[in-house]
């Protein structure tokens, strides 16, 4: 069930705990920009970390490259997203604010003003940044700022055969900023003009496609459910005819269940041959892969899975947020995965003690080489164990006087909140145990 309320509680929390803030704030901030503070980065880190060694590291079939932000117009007119790549766009006569055409409600009223058959008629937006290269701004100097990052791994295809030495099926992944200039972004980190990718360009044997696009729809939806999204708040939801770009074959979304509703959260497309076949016609190179083995020359058709990571980030942040009862207190948790918490261990002195002190930046001092962690003095150890609940740390060190005498540690594990001693001579080993790689 959706719930309408959790979208201001994370936003709220995102602010006050310096996971997300409004960018430009203190010019009374940029629409639709957000700004990333010392654990949101973190955290957003983790997420993109945890996509590349699951999409990279972890199989022999994907290599990754890191392409250029600009890139030639051309790139751009063979896509189609010079001619194609738009939204229909709408004025109210009234307010004179801008709407997509076809997000509007049924009953024709202006989402701003309420007026009814007050607005323009539709005309197409293009959605790409426009920019110059070089002093001179006219057409010849005219480029984009890339509003996906997959046309750089098409126009590279070639060199990443050549150089990695690959043979279809196989996949290049890359993550990085794209720009679109959505006509109505909103809902906090879920749609917004500036935002990363993370996108993977699978490519396979013509009469393969089919039978990739599944395994990769069932890939996808597994890596979330792993990472601790429930099973109740995704779902798989094949496109619809008329919802097919130009260039697919076969579309599926992985949805997750936003307090809005569901949303798209990643794209699995069945791209074909389209882009390698247009990009080999606008440049005029040969982007055809020969199978010696089977003594015969192919385009390669190309699965993608493209997911972006301000909204992942966002979806695992709404999946973790949990309010709970205790000893007649409420308690906020972020039960994220231990794999994605921006911090993995607080290690929390009893007291500011000047005995405490040195000890606990001795237990510090030995995690910090193996994960991030934060060294926390301020307020009473129950309002620190509280804030760290609220920000997702799983575990919590508390270096007390028993401490001086024993040489041992409490440890506190987040769900659970139980505890145990541990000397700090095997505590790397203990939370090495229980924090995945």
């Amino acid at each position: 069930m959706a719930r309408p309320d959790l979208m201001d509680r994370i936003v709220n929390l995102c602010k006050r705990r310096g996971l997300v803030f409004p960018s430009s704030e203190i010019y009374g901030g940029f629409r639709s920009t957000w700004d990333y503070g010392p654990l949101g980065s973190l955290l957003k880190r983790n997420v993109k970390d945890a996509w590349w060694r699951s999409m990279v590291q972890l199989r022999p079939d994907v290599v990754g490259i890191d392409a250029a932000i600009l890139m030639s117009p051309r790139v751009w007119e063979a896509s189609g997203h010079l001619a194609t790549f738009t939204d229909p766009l709408v004025d109210c006569r009234q307010c004179h604010e801008r709407f997509r055409a076809d997000q509007l409600p049924e009953s024709g009223a202006c989402p701003n003003c309420g007026a009814r058959d007050s607005f323009t008629e539709a005309r197409q937006f293009n959605l790409m940044f426009k920019t110059f290269v070089g002093p001179v701004e006219d057409d010849a100097a005219a480029a984009y700022l890339r509003p996906e990052t997959a046309q750089g791994i098409f126009v590279n295809f070639t060199n990443v055969v050549t150089t990695a030495r690959m043979k279809p099926p196989f996949g290049i992944a890359q993550i990085g900023k794209s720009f679109r200039n959505e006509i109505t972004p909103g809902n906090f980190i879920f749609r917004t003009r500036e935002f990363e990718q993370m996108e993977m360009e699978y490519f396979v044997p013509p009469e393969e496609g089919p039978t990739w696009f599944e395994y990769w729809c069932q890939e996808r939806l597994r890596w979330y459910v792993d990472l601790g999204i429930p099973e109740d708040r995704l779902r798989l939801r094949p496109h619809e005819p008329d919802e097919l770009s130009h260039y697919s074959a076969g579309t599926a979304d992985v949805e997750f269940l936003y307090p809005w509703g569901w949303g798209e959260l990643e794209g699995i497309a069945n791209r074909t041959d389209y882009d390698l076949t247009q990009h080999a016609e606008h440049s005029g190179q040969d982007l055809s892969y020969f199978d010696q083995e089977a003594d015969r020359r192919y385009v390669p058709h190309v699965i993608e899975p493209a997911a972006g990571a301000d909204r992942t980030t966002l979806a695992f942040l709404l999946a973790a947020y949990t309010e709970e009862e205790v000893r007649g207190e409420k308690r906020v948790v972020l039960r994220l995965d231990p794999r994605l918490a921006p911090v993995k261990v607080a290690v929390l002195p009893l007291s500011k003690n000047e005995r405490l002190s040195p000890v606990a930046e001795e237990v510090a001092a030995a995690l910090r080489p193996h994960w991030m962690i934060d060294v926390d003095h301020a307020g009473s150890i129950g309002r620190r164990y509280r804030r760290h609940d609220e920000v997702g740390t799983p575990w919590a060190v508390t270096v007390d006087f028993d401490t001086l005498d024993d040489r041992a540690v409490t440890v506190r594990d987040r769900d659970s909140m139980a505890q145990e001693r541990i000397p700090i001579e095997k505590l790397p080993s203990y939370l090495r145990e229980r924090l995945p790689a």
